[in-house]
């Protein structure tokens, strides 16, 4: 974590006022909450929509902080406590970021795109870690208070940061981006998250393509080849970087010549290699994240041997694509962080192609945030689902209720379960399961199905 003394964070962060009383004062870290202050820490209050952080600053300092930052529009400066007085709260933390990010002598990996964020976030600081000190994106620290305390908290001994970049809007990635100013950048998709505030796949596009701002003239943009509008946008070299492409193309740079599925785990070959690699998680889709951290891995020199070895044993972020075990011996695959449309079909396809189980059922709730359209997208992912490789499909919530209308398109209707309320969802999935059955639980955060989850595991 950043460890500088008053007077240097005064400095970094822009500070209006004279400190010269409390420049030696020593300070280690950086807190926004002033429920979780460890000793030395320099307090950021924020000022949010209902709370201003400004309010906790004697109680911050009361646990343990040496420093707090103070907005000069806000009135009744607590007396006696050393205070660096900042023009806006949030820009002086972004500011102090900035500049610890341009003392370290680091290599940065930047991450962005549409799914596949934090699993290819965990899969490229596995990779690295395996030859550097690595510092990772922690939770969902991926936005523009996030990514500056991710970069505050970094050890000087530091050797590679792999950061996270999310978004809602234009301007946000680049904003990340020349903050972070990566080395290698990796955009893993283009979706249909944020529709509702992007409007188009091609304005996403765009957005998640604002990573190229920050990105070191010397540096590498490793990019979805199969997705036609990032290739149409990068072709002619136009951005003066070096490209890389991975994807089920053989027109990619990388791409896989077999994948092999397993019950817990999956397998592939590269044509660059003899060698077989393999990934403790499910689906094609991870095989194609796994693909833009293997390149990532080769440009900051990573052998071949530690790359196996990384792929083999990382661990990915709860709640994607995580497989446990319920109360009745059931396997269900956990995968109720997020969820869009190319994330729920690519979620769907595994379950259908997996073997081995006797029953298989699926759990979807609501996408969220998907504009005009969300109706149609939902009922698009109910008609796709093959009632010959699932048993029972369940829905929950308003725009679920779209995915059980397309399913009966195919589906008989004893085979369709509605609902609005999660409890009962609940009671009526545990009369249907059993040993060797396989669930899948997917929708956006905001439904909060890793509940459903839960209860499976809980004892009867």
């Amino acid at each position: 974590m950043i460890a500088r003394t008053l007077k240097q964070i005064h400095q970094m962060a822009g500070g209006l006022n004279d400190i010269s009383e409390h420049g030696n004062i020593d300070v280690r870290g950086v807190s926004i909450d002033s429920r979780n202050i460890s000793a030395q820490n320099l307090f950021v209050p924020l000022n949010g929509e209902q709370v201003n952080g400004h309010q906790y600053v004697e109680k911050a300092m009361q646990q343990g902080a040496s420093v707090s930052l103070w907005q000069e529009d806000v009135p009744n400066r607590p007396a006696g406590v050393p205070l660096i007085i900042v023009k806006d709260t949030l820009q002086a933390l972004q500011n102090l970021a900035a500049e610890y990010r341009q003392q370290l002598t680091i290599k940065v990996v930047g991450i962005t795109g549409s799914n596949g964020k934090t699993t290819v976030k965990d899969m490229t600081a596995a990779l690295l870690g395996t030859t550097y000190k690595v510092h990772k994106t922690s939770g969902n620290y991926n936005n523009h208070i996030g990514l500056p305390l991710t970069i505050l908290s970094m050890k000087e001994d530091t050797e590679v940061a792999v950061l996270e970049m999310g978004m809602s809007s234009r301007g946000e990635i680049e904003f990340l981006s020349k903050l972070a100013r990566p080395d290698v950048a990796i955009i893993t998709n283009i979706g249909e998250a944020h529709l509702l505030d992007l409007g188009s796949r091609e304005e996403i596009a765009g957005a998640k393509l604002e990573i190229i701002s920050g990105l070191r003239s010397n540096g590498t943009l490793i990019f979805h080849g199969d997705e036609p509008l990032l290739k149409s946008r990068l072709e002619g070299d136009q951005f003066n970087r070096r490209l890389l492409s991975f994807g089920r193309s053989d027109m990619n740079d990388l791409y896989p010549l077999t994948i092999q599925q397993g019950q817990d785990h999956t397998s592939f070959t590269l044509k660059s290699s003899e060698t077989e690699y393999t990934i403790p998680v499910l689906g094609t889709h991870n095989v194609l994240n796994a693909l833009s951290a293997i390149l990532a891995a080769k440009e900051l020199g990573v052998e071949e041997e530690f790359i196996r070895k990384g792929l083999s044993s990382f661990q990915l972020t709860n709640m994607r694509m995580e497989m446990v075990e319920g109360s009745r011996g059931e396997k269900i695959i956990n995968d109720a962080y997020n969820a869009s449309p190319t994330s729920m079909k690519a979620a769907i396809e595994l379950i259908e192609g997996i073997t081995g189980y006797d029953k298989k059922y699926l759990v979807l709730g609501d996408m969220l945030e998907l504009g005009p359209r969300e109706k149609a997208f939902h009922e698009d992912i109910g008609e796709l689902i093959n009632p010959d490789k699932i048993n029972k499909v369940f829905t929950f919530g308003d725009l679920g209720a779209a995915i059980a209308a397309g399913a009966s398109k195919k589906f008989s209707s004893e085979n369709i379960l509605v609902f609005q309320d999660k409890t009962e969802l609940i009671e009526e999935l545990k009369k249907y399961t059993k040993s060797n059955d396989l669930i899948l639980v997917k929708a956006s955060r905001g439904m909060k199905l890793e509940e459903v989850v839960h209860a499976l595991q809980k004892e009867i």
